[in-house]
Protein backbone atom coordinates (compact mmCIF):
# COMPACT_ATOMS: atom_id res chain seq x y z
CA UNK A 1 0.00 0.00 0.00
CA UNK A 2 1.61 3.11 -0.91
CA UNK A 3 0.46 5.07 1.95
CA UNK A 4 2.76 8.21 1.63
CA UNK A 5 1.33 8.91 -1.76
CA UNK A 6 -2.48 8.66 -0.86
CA UNK A 7 -4.44 11.81 -1.94
CA UNK A 8 -6.94 13.17 0.54
CA UNK A 9 -9.94 12.66 -1.55
CA UNK A 10 -8.40 8.53 -1.44
CA UNK A 11 -8.42 8.22 1.96
CA UNK A 12 -12.08 9.96 2.62
CA UNK A 13 -12.99 7.13 0.46
CA UNK A 14 -11.02 4.96 2.11
CA UNK A 15 -12.84 5.73 5.13
CA UNK A 16 -16.11 5.56 3.92
CA UNK A 17 -15.54 2.24 2.47
CA UNK A 18 -13.63 -0.01 4.35
CA UNK A 19 -14.42 -2.85 7.21
CA UNK A 20 -17.52 -3.55 5.20
CA UNK A 21 -19.47 -0.26 5.34
CA UNK A 22 -21.11 0.31 2.63
CA UNK A 23 -23.67 -2.74 1.72
CA UNK A 24 -21.64 -5.55 4.00
CA UNK A 25 -18.78 -5.40 1.33
CA UNK A 26 -15.52 -6.22 1.50
CA UNK A 27 -12.94 -3.24 -0.29
CA UNK A 28 -8.98 -4.18 -0.44
CA UNK A 29 -7.02 -1.49 -1.18
CA UNK A 30 -4.28 -1.38 -3.73
CA UNK A 31 -5.20 -4.67 -5.22
CA UNK A 32 -3.34 -6.29 -7.75
CA UNK A 33 -5.19 -7.18 -11.10
CA UNK A 34 -3.21 -8.19 -14.29
CA UNK A 35 -0.46 -5.66 -14.51
CA UNK A 36 -2.51 -2.63 -12.97
CA UNK A 37 -3.16 -2.31 -8.95
CA UNK A 38 -6.49 -0.83 -8.61
CA UNK A 39 -6.72 1.22 -5.72
CA UNK A 40 -10.08 -0.23 -4.28
CA UNK A 41 -11.00 -3.49 -5.36
CA UNK A 42 -14.41 -5.28 -3.92
CA UNK A 43 -13.71 -9.02 -4.90
CA UNK A 44 -17.61 -10.28 -4.01
CA UNK A 45 -18.86 -8.19 -6.85
CA UNK A 46 -16.21 -7.71 -9.23
CA UNK A 47 -15.69 -3.32 -8.48
CA UNK A 48 -12.77 -1.51 -8.94
CA UNK A 49 -12.95 2.12 -7.34
CA UNK A 50 -10.31 4.44 -8.47
CA UNK A 51 -9.97 8.17 -7.60
CA UNK A 52 -8.34 10.30 -10.23
CA UNK A 53 -5.72 13.36 -9.62
CA UNK A 54 -6.08 16.27 -12.01
CA UNK A 55 -3.04 14.43 -14.39
CA UNK A 56 -5.68 11.61 -15.44
CA UNK A 57 -7.38 14.81 -17.45
CA UNK A 58 -4.54 14.91 -20.08
CA UNK A 59 -4.77 12.93 -23.73
CA UNK A 60 -2.62 10.52 -23.06
CA UNK A 61 -3.19 9.70 -20.02
CA UNK A 62 -7.20 9.07 -20.46
CA UNK A 63 -6.11 6.40 -23.84
CA UNK A 64 -3.75 4.98 -20.86
CA UNK A 65 -6.71 4.94 -18.60
CA UNK A 66 -9.23 3.50 -21.22
CA UNK A 67 -6.75 0.60 -22.37
CA UNK A 68 -6.31 -0.06 -18.45
CA UNK A 69 -9.98 -0.58 -17.89
CA UNK A 70 -10.56 -1.90 -20.63
CA UNK A 71 -7.95 -5.02 -19.36
CA UNK A 72 -9.57 -5.16 -16.21
CA UNK A 73 -13.06 -5.24 -17.49
CA UNK A 74 -12.10 -8.59 -19.52
CA UNK A 75 -11.85 -10.21 -16.08
CA UNK A 76 -15.57 -9.62 -15.54
CA UNK A 77 -15.01 -6.37 -13.67
CA UNK A 78 -16.33 -3.16 -13.47
CA UNK A 79 -14.55 0.12 -13.19
CA UNK A 80 -15.44 3.28 -12.02
CA UNK A 81 -13.87 6.14 -11.66
CA UNK A 82 -14.57 9.75 -9.37
CA UNK A 83 -12.40 12.77 -9.77
CA UNK A 84 -10.71 14.45 -6.48
CA UNK A 85 -12.78 17.50 -6.45
CA UNK A 86 -15.89 15.27 -6.95
CA UNK A 87 -14.61 13.61 -3.68
CA UNK A 88 -14.04 16.51 -1.61
CA UNK A 89 -16.90 18.28 -3.12
CA UNK A 90 -19.81 15.77 -2.88
CA UNK A 91 -18.33 12.75 -1.29
CA UNK A 92 -22.41 12.30 -0.97
CA UNK A 93 -23.13 11.52 -4.36
CA UNK A 94 -19.85 9.62 -4.41
CA UNK A 95 -21.04 7.34 -1.62
CA UNK A 96 -24.31 6.85 -3.95
CA UNK A 97 -22.91 5.71 -6.89
CA UNK A 98 -20.73 3.42 -5.48
CA UNK A 99 -23.90 1.43 -3.57
CA UNK A 100 -25.46 1.46 -7.01
CA UNK A 101 -22.67 -0.12 -9.06
CA UNK A 102 -22.89 -2.82 -5.66
CA UNK A 103 -25.93 -3.31 -5.82
CA UNK A 104 -25.76 -3.79 -9.86
CA UNK A 105 -22.85 -6.29 -9.89
CA UNK A 106 -24.22 -9.87 -9.29
CA UNK A 107 -22.13 -12.00 -6.38
CA UNK A 108 -19.91 -14.01 -7.70
CA UNK A 109 -20.78 -18.02 -7.23
CA UNK A 110 -19.34 -19.95 -4.86
CA UNK A 111 -17.55 -23.00 -6.09
CA UNK A 112 -20.74 -25.38 -5.85
CA UNK A 113 -22.70 -22.77 -7.54
CA UNK A 114 -24.60 -20.15 -5.21
CA UNK A 115 -24.06 -16.59 -5.09
CA UNK A 116 -22.30 -15.09 -2.12
CA UNK A 117 -25.42 -13.26 -0.14
CA UNK A 118 -24.31 -10.13 1.42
Amino acid sequence: MRIANTTKAEKIVWEVIRNRKIENCKFRRQHPIDKFVAEFYCHEKKLVVEIDGEYHNKKEQIQLDEARTQVINEYGITVIRFTNEEVLNDIQSVIEKIINALKASPPIPSPNGEGIKG
